[in-house]
């Protein structure tokens, strides 16, 4: 179910290393991009969509008319596209929940579940996990938590989970599906696979 308060950031704003250099959110995937198949299980659970894209802007528009960019130079990592977004004058929600472009498997209930424990918990940031490890690159963060971000990236922080848990937190579990975590980051790991129903 959509929700009005959320505005989702599909993260696309890396390098792409270990992809060889392409653009990993442009590599196809069963005759996609990548970041539409992230875009079509997101989209259903959020206000609006945003796309973090420091190169290839204009192919990035064609799929979302909300296409930021970092403010920091030098691909300093996701915290700087949930940077980008926070303060960005287009952005319509209350919270913003990032994915990453190379997680085509994303739950369908992601959303709804991060923000049902950042309510019970009286938190501003709620970070997925499964089986006790961190998945720090799918947050949900309110926008008031965009000053201290952007003091702690100012600062030269970069590491998700230590801005996390500098903030008011709470880790929800996904361990009832762990696949859904499931990123392809390789060619070898692009080979052979194709879009999955987890929900």
């Amino acid at each position: 179910m959509t929700h009005q308060h959320i505005t989702g950031l599909i993260l696309a704003g890396g390098l792409g290393s270990r992809m060889g250099g392409q653009d990993k959110g442009l590599v196809e995937l069963a005759g996609q991009p990548m970041v539409k198949h992230v875009m079509d299980r997101l989209a259903p659970q959020v206000h609006q969509l945003m796309i973090n894209a420091n190169r290839n802007a204009a192919a990035y528009a064609r799929l979302s008319p909300w296409v930021v960019a970092d403010r920091l130079e030098g691909f300093v990592g996701p915290l700087a596209g949930l940077d980008a977004a926070l303060h960005n004058p287009a952005l319509e929600g209350d919270w913003v929940l990032t994915c990453p472009c190379d997680s085509p498997f994303l739950p369908l209930d992601l959303a709804p579940r991060l923000l049902t424990a950042t309510r019970a918990a009286n938190a501003h940031v709620a970070m997925a996990s499964v089986n006790g490890q961190p998945e720090p690159a799918f947050l949900l963060a309110h926008r008031c938590v965009a000053p201290s971000l952007a003091a702690f990236l100012e600062g030269g922080g970069r590491q998700i989970r230590r801005w996390v848990v500098s903030a008011r937190h709470v880790v929800v579990d996904f361990s009832d599906c762990p696949e859904a975590f499931r990123n392809i980051n390789t060619p070898e790991e692009l080979a052979g696979q194709t879009p999955g129903r987890s929900g």
